[in-house]
């Protein structure tokens, strides 16, 4: 039962490409090849995350650190709101 409803969790979160400025999110699942540099700074499920900007490239705060996504990068990363 705790499989379904967090492959219902999955299937309901946005990808950080699409979600709000200024809010936090928790991040759910990090998956693509270019994500293994994201995961060894840190940038890996069930860490939180807020978006502070969007454009081609977005600026999050992930551990109190600023980080540059690419929207290529932040299109394969899940996250829902925290």
């Amino acid at each position: 039962m705790a499989s379904f409803a967090k492959e219902l969790e999955l299937d309901s979160a946005l990808t950080l490409s699409q979600a709000a400025v200024g809010c936090d999110f928790q991040i759910r699942r990090v998956d693509g090849p270019e994500c293994r540099q994201l995961r060894e700074i840190g940038f890996c499920e069930e860490m939180r995350v807020r978006k502070i900007t969007n454009g081609r490239n977005m600026l999050c705060t992930v551990c109190g650190t600023r980080l540059a996504v690419s929207k290529h990068l932040a299109d394969q990363i899940k996250v829902v709101p925290a």
